[in-house]
């Protein structure tokens, strides 16, 4: 192993330390002082080092957060003070007594000091720091043991892997709530939903399901922070004394800590900021459930003691149910950007946490069978803030006679195509992707992306305009724009405009590939290599458009759920007016004489995975140089791969074919087999298996 150069040493404690300090800022106090740039640039250069000189390589670096491979199980923590839990309060009085019970047991006369925060809907978990490194982190379990967890707790850059600051008890146990915000409560279910995957209900559920899962890399993917309000085990006496000094003390050992939380005075005051956190409720970035009020002074709550599983000191002060019963009149189908139609329940209006509700999501058909929901029925409606009301559950018993079932449509609201949904799927969609209104900005995006016709210049934000104007109403529009009109949006001018209009004549001057046109498309479950594949095989657009499906089946790695989405999309009418309207616009691709016997080339029936980083080409251009001598290019490891060609910090991919026996290939092994790929053979040793 080479000897690590004194200052590769240096840079690394460097941005180790610059990369912690920008994480603080940005996800403790909320306050980044880089741009999102900066910080990748400084993340990738300590990557760099630590794969140039891996002796550098350090468990707590910023790079290893995502570091641990799929676990077979939670081990089991037992907690060393138990996590207790609080009683309830629902109303006034009940606070009132609860402050009256404090001041009987400790003989005051005088007000009590409390610190109150907002009760978090989230997963309750202890961070074990120990000299001031994380070690350890577990759930609440039942109170007394919980699931090891650590893992996924890494992946939080809200919780520092070392305290800030040099002086730390020896060992540390920190309390707090795992929670997900609710803008990335909703960008998950979004992203859910265009995958067909499960729709979580609440972002609590979403919070507790991404924190146990098997795979850290899985909770790394999820938008989780943290707010920590507690301890358990401590070395040596506490050094604070008071409940408010604890949390400034977590703040400045880099602990992310709740910004609403307050210290109140007596009575009258806990009531005061129960009101106060109730208005802003709906303002706050995460769902609350109520407030919690704890006696400041840590001497009392050692006094006052516990009582059963719950200390006397603190208490939750609960907020009314956010939840109303009215009538489901119908079910409307509304259609996103991506062609998935959502139901939307039209309800009589009915007053929700203060907000009159006459609308709410269904999700999706599956949790309409799930909940059982007919049309007259009776139903509990849920709204959470902002987050969009929903269904929460039907009242069967109350069901009308003549109640009926919800059918998904069999074309779309909007443009009349066919709704396709698959077998097994929870997401219907439209499938005149290229002509439908609801569609557009999304379809014209895709089909100006970088690997499909690399329309250079023509981003969201113009494509935005472009539909919104009505100048664009599906790809082929794109060919009529002039320079004028380009040049008179926002953000554009006559350079702008001009290379733009460049762009889109190169492509009616020109041949275009016939895979990337298909990938263009943008036809359901059809990526590059799929394209790429059906191109080969049929050699014309006009072949794979009259192609049905028992054709479509007979073309290598095609099976029935890509084969039904080829077809549909190609019987659309609405879509062969766009092929046509490009046709007209000089929009021709490529055509050969390959026929269905004649695909590809020496590397014919072979899968490849790429991972890493390739120092001579990009991976975009070893994917294109694979598939052109017939390979498949798959994004994952299967044991039905044939190569990994692993480059420069090669992750998890790597370990998988190690594990499966798959046979992996370097750089050098790569462009080998290329250079005799050229020759119209492969290297000597090279198999297929």
């Amino acid at each position: 192993m080479p000897a690590i150069p004194e200052a590769a040493r240096k840079r690394a404690a460097e941005l180790r330390q610059q990369l912690e300090h920008h994480n603080y800022r940005y996800y403790v106090l909320d306050d980044p002082e880089v741009s999102d740039a900066e910080y990748d640039r400084m993340f990738r250069e300590l990557q760099a080092l630590e794969t140039e000189f891996p002796a550098l390589l350090d468990a707590d670096s910023p790079t290893q957060r995502v570091g641990a491979r799929p676990a077979d199980h939670f081990d089991s923590i037992t907690h060393s003070i138990p996590m207790l839990s609080l009683d309830n309060a629902f109303d006034e009085q009940s606070v009132l007594a609860f402050e009256q019970r404090i001041r009987d047991r400790l003989d005051l006369a005088g007000e009590i000091d409390f610190v109150a925060e907002p009760k978090l809907d989230g997963l309750a978990v202890t961070l074990r720091y120990e000299h001031g490194k994380f070690v350890s982190g577990a759930t609440r379990g039942d109170g007394f043991t919980g699931e090891n967890i650590t893992s996924n707790l890494r992946t939080l850059r809200s919780i520092p892997l070392h305290m800030r600051g040099e002086e730390w008890p020896e060992v540390m146990e920190v309390r707090g709530e795992v929670f997900m915000p609710r803008k990335g409560f909703e960008a998950l279910n979004q992203r859910q939903a265009e995958a067909g995957e499960k729709i979580f209900a609440n972002p609590r559920n979403a919070a507790a399901g991404s924190l146990r899962q098997l795979d850290p890399r899985i909770t790394a993917s999820r938008p989780l922070e943290i707010f920590c309000y507690g301890w358990g085990d401590i070395s040596g006496s506490e050094p604070w004394s008071r409940q408010s000094e604890a949390v400034e003390q977590f703040r400045q050992w880099g602990l992310r800590v709740c910004p609403e939380l307050k210290r109140v005075t007596g009575v009258q005051g806990l009531i005061d900021y129960y009101h106060y956190i109730a208005a802003r409720r709906s303002a706050l970035a995460y769902d609350i459930d109520g407030v919690v009020y704890k006696v400041d002074r840590t001497d009392l709550q050692r006094e006052l003691g516990f009582v059963s599983r719950a200390p006397r000191w603190a208490i939750a002060h609960k907020f009314p149910a956010e939840e109303a019963q009215t009538r489901l009149l119908e079910v409307d189908f509304q259609v996103g950007r991506t062609g998935a139609l959502t139901p939307v329940a039209r309800l009589e209006p009915i007053t929700v946490g203060g907000v009159t509700v006459s609308n709410a999501t269904l999700h999706n058909m599956d949790e309409i069978e799930r909940k059982d929901v007919r049309i007259g029925d009776l139903v509990i409606v849920r709204r959470a803030g902002d987050v969009i009301p929903e269904v929460a559950r039907v009242i069967i018993e109350e069901r009308p006679a003549n109640a009926r079932k919800v059918t998904l449509p069999v074309h779309c609201p909007v443009c009349g195509s066919e709704v396709d949904r698959q077998e097994g799927e929870a997401v219907a969609r439209c499938s005149g992707g290229l002509a439908c209104a609801a569609q557009r900005v999304a379809a014209i995006l895709h089909f100006a992306q970088r690997r499909a016709l690399d329309i250079e210049g023509l981003g969201e934000k113009l494509v935005e305009q472009l539909v919104m104007k009505d100048l664009v109403r599906d790809p082929a529009d794109l060919f009529a724009l002039e320079v004028s009109t380009l040049a008179a949006l926002e953000r554009m001018g006559d350079k702008s405009a001009s290379n733009l209009v460049a762009q889109l004549k190169r492509l009616t001057d020109t041949p275009i590939d016939l895979g990337r046109f298909l990938f263009a498309l943008g036809i359901r479950e059809v990526g590059e290599a799929t394209a790429m594949v059906l191109a080969k095989y049929f050699g014309s657009l006009d072949a794979v458009a009259a192609a049905h499906e028992e054709m479509l089946l007979a073309v290598p790695d095609v099976g029935p759920v890509v084969a039904g989405h080829v077809a549909t999309f190609f019987r659309q009418p609405e879509n062969i007016k766009v092929l046509d309207k490009l046709a007209a616009a000089g929009v021709r691709c490529t055509e050969s004489e390959v026929s269905t016997q004649a695909v590809g080339g020496v590397l014919d029936g072979l899968t490849f995975v790429l991972t890493g980083t390739l120092s001579g080409m990009t991976r975009d251009e070893a994917k294109d140089a694979l598939n052109r001598y017939g390979a498949k290019v798959s994004g994952s490891v299967s044991a039905k791969t044939h190569y990994v060609v692993a480059g420069a910090d090669a992750g998890s991919k790597l370990q998988k074919a190690e594990a499966l026996g798959v046979p992996v290939l370097d750089e050098a092994g790569l462009m080998e087999l290329l250079e005799a790929a050229t020759r119209g053979g492969t290297p000597p040793g090279f198999r297929y298996h």
